[in-house]
Parts: C-alpha cells; structure tokens; sequence
C-alpha cells in the first residue's frame, strides 16, 4: 500500500488506547472552572510528571495559565453525575463547584472531595501544538485515593468518539 494506512486503520488502532476519565481544574483570582479530559499519561517517575491534553478554547485555560498549577480528580465508573457535570464547557462566569464539596489545592486547584483520587500539579510546560488540543505537563506535588473505586476507562471501537455515550 502506497503511503501508509489509511486515516480510518489509523484511527481505528488508536481507539484501541484505553482513556481515563478525569475533571482537570484550575483557580486564579477567585475564578474556579473544571473540565472533562480523556488523555492523561504520566511521563517520568523522578520527577513524578503526568501529561495532560485539553481541548483547546476551554475556560479551564487561562485559569491554567495564570495559577500555573491545575488539579486531575479522577472520575469512578460509576459516578455519571460527574461526568455530564464537565462533559460540556461551561459558562466562563459560572462557578461549576457550587454544589460540590471540594477543597483547595496547592495551587488554588479545586479537589474534588466525590472523585475517586486526585494529584496536584504545577505546569512545568505547555506546548501548543497545530493541533485541536494542548498539552499541558504538570509535575505532582501531592495526591491522594478519595474513595476507592473502579475508574471510568474507555476506548473506541472504531478510533472515533461515540456519537452518544455516558463514557466519553
């Protein structure tokens, strides 16, 4: 086959890498917001350092930018009420924590007190890629298992997002 796989095989054994689900916040000058994230991989034991990849355009950025720190809370199979929470951007004036009980990171990073476990970064870089997503690379100051749980993880069938699905 001239030029490699075709996008769809491409995508297809990529869907085949399994996602946790994950809020990613962040706070500065009392401004909160969270989003869902599907892509988080850690990169180095010593120093402990994770990778993060959000969608571009989210509130959660400049938040991001300015603490230089964010917080993952990680989402358990079995809490839907989390995942459509973050699922969808919210308004950049909304606190999306008002209902929840959370507790400040580090960083000023809400924590999720419902979330199966959480760590506490701080951005060590960021990298703009021409792409629909930024990687953000945190290195992880504190963390703790909340409740143990089984995680949300899912992948795709065919290497797309599902059309309709409760996992992402």
């Amino acid at each position: 086959m001239m030029g490699g796989p075709a996008p769809i095989e491409i995508a297809a054994a990529m869907g085949k890498i399994p996602r946790g689900l994950f809020i990613m916040t962040a706070a500065h000058d009392q401004r909160r917001s969270g989003v869902l994230v599907k892509w988080v991989q850690r990169c180095s034991t010593q120093p402990p350092l994770l990778m993060v990849a959000v969608p571009k355009g989210q509130p959660v950025e400049p938040l991001i930018r300015d603490s230089r720190g964010f917080a993952l809370c990680q989402i358990a199979e079995d809490d839907a009420f989390l995942f459509r929470k973050f699922a969808t951007p919210h308004d950049r004036t909304d606190d999306p924590f008002v209902a929840l009980d959370t507790r400040d990171g580090a960083y000023s990073a809400p924590i999720i007190e419902r979330a199966m476990s959480y760590l506490d970064c701080e951005v060590v870089r960021h990298l703009d890629l021409d792409a629909d997503h930024r990687l953000y690379i945190g290195r992880i100051h504190a963390g703790e298992i909340l409740h143990p749980a089984k995680p949300a993880v899912h992948w795709d069938e065919n290497g797309y997002p599902p059309a309709r699905s409760s996992a992402g």
